[in-house]
């Protein structure tokens, strides 16, 4: 008796915290007002992201390492050979940050604030990094994302090889549509 009359009283709060939801659209309603639905990418995404761009790399014949980050800047993956200096790592990440976080790819970003005065600053905002090689990621015309290419012997190459880094059957995008 005792066991029964414990178990109901431990039951007892969820019982009426159950009956104090407001079952229905009106909460379907309010959630939606606060809740934006989004896509995250995955690690095998960002596996295939690598390879595709490790591709266009040993096509240039370079070595390089990658970053993959998500919409929140944070890494998913990061790949460097042994023969890439260890310099290559925040490099590659702050490019991917940088594009993620600007929605632009890198190398058109820094050639902007060199020919523009109000955007000089952006090189001294701590994580950014204004050289060639980041490039955002996109879904569905939704920021998803960023890669980070550094090592390729130039910004141009590190860009070409961070562009190169579509998942075309996933419409997983180096550019907006």
């Amino acid at each position: 008796m005792k066991i029964k009359l414990l178990i109901s009283l431990l039951l007892l709060p969820t019982a009426l915290i159950a009956q104090a939801v407001n079952p229905g659209k009106q909460v379907d309603t309010q959630i939606s007002s606060y809740l934006n639905p989004t896509y995250q990418l995955t690690l095998d995404a960002a596996v295939a992201l690598v390879k595709q761009a490790r591709v266009c790399a040993s096509d240039l014949g370079k070595s390089v390492t990658i970053s993959i980050l998500d919409a929140a800047g944070q890494v998913i993956l990061i790949s460097r050979p042994e023969s890439v200096g260890p310099h290559n790592t925040e490099a590659s990440r702050r490019k991917a940050y940088t594009a993620v976080s600007t929605r632009t790819p890198t190398l058109a970003l820094s050639r902007n604030t060199r020919s523009n005065p109000d955007a000089e600053n952006l090189a001294n905002l701590p994580e950014l990094l204004l050289l060639g090689g980041g490039c955002p990621l996109w879904f569905d015309g939704k920021l998803i994302g960023a890669i980070g290419v550094a090592g390729g012997g130039s910004p141009e190459n590190d860009d070409l090889i961070a562009k190169s880094a579509s998942i075309q059957q996933a419409g997983i995008l180096t550019k907006l549509n």
